[in-house]
């Protein structure tokens, strides 16, 4: 039974929580420890997975009753099985990372290239890059020579602490390498078989680390500073992902610590109850039958 529960836990972790997590809207209050719950909850579905693959075949066999060739020859099939999933997920990741990284380095030589930062010299940041366009545009290029994007047009429709809000907002991206979160989410995202993937997990951890870079910017520059400037930058006012972050910062806020300590709880829990109360039981059980 054990492969049968750690199945249907990995399917409601899979189908079922991402869509009940991403229309809650508890993580506005702690963007932060949602995001460390989605890594817990996407960790716990790929560990059931694996469980399922090398405890199933030990339990078949073991009802029927099958002797050692049967046993040995499940075995292995069932390692092997596993090792292609860890395999799909490792070469997943590294292709994103390498794809990110070569994409990234490109944006960067662009960017050097079309810099005008010296005509507003005001501006006195590291890694600072201002680009001409009319269009209002900030972003961040992150890595290990990371840049602050800003457009002339942000600079135009953006007062001194909109700007300094903007560059806050980057900077906490950059600071806590929210790159390498997404690049994990997105890799998931790849090696899920089809009828099982869904870019719910991906799209909701892209708007809490959003909502994460916005509390450091009104921390540091206020949440009025915030949303004035995300309300000049935005494109049409009608994203309903924009207008969640709108109402967030027009919302009192304090830092909901014991609603972060509770979902950190949740998130060990996640990982580790499954293995006490259903992998370790069958360990001890399948050490007796397997061929050793």
């Amino acid at each position: 039974m054990t492969a049968l529960a750690l199945g249907a836990l990995g399917l409601t972790l899979s189908l079922v929580v991402p869509g009940l997590l991403a229309r809650a809207r508890w993580p506005d209050r702690a963007p932060a420890a949602a995001v460390v719950l989605w890594q817990a909850i996407t960790l716990t579905a790929v560990l059931c997975a694996l469980g399922v693959v090398l405890a199933a075949p030990e339990e078949v066999v073991r009802a029927a009753g099958s002797g050692r060739p049967v046993a040995t020859t499940a075995l292995l099939a069932a390692l092997a099985v596993a090792a292609l999933i860890v395999a799909r997920l490792l070469v997943s990741l590294a292709r994103v990372s390498y794809r990110s990284r070569a994409r990234r380095s490109r944006h960067r030589m662009l960017v050097d290239l079309l810099d005008r930062a010296e005509q507003h010299r005001e501006l006195d940041v590291d890694g600072l890059r201002v680009l001409d366009g009319a269009l209002p545009l900030a972003y961040c290029v992150p890595g290990r020579s990371p840049r602050v994007v800003l457009s002339d047009g942000a600079l135009r429709v953006l007062d001194d602490v909109q700007v300094a809000a903007v560059l806050a907002h980057e900077q906490a991206h950059l600071r806590h390498r929210h790159d390498v979160v997404t690049e994990s989410f997105t890799a998931f995202h790849r090696a899920v078989p089809g009828p099982l993937r869904s870019r719910v997990p991906l799209d909701a951890v892209h708007l809490l680390l959003e909502m994460v870079a916005d509390d450091a910017a009104r921390r540091r520059c206020g949440a009025g500073a915030v949303r004035g400037a995300l309300e000049r930058l935005g494109d049409d006012g009608t994203s309903a992902d924009r207008r969640r972050r709108l109402d967030r910062l027009a919302a009192p806020h304090a830092r909901p610590v014991v609603l972060s300590a509770a979902v950190a709880v949740a998130s060990a829990a996640l990982l580790v109850l499954p293995t006490v109360m259903l992998v370790v039981p069958w360990l001890d059980r399948a050490l007796d039958n397997w061929p050793l």
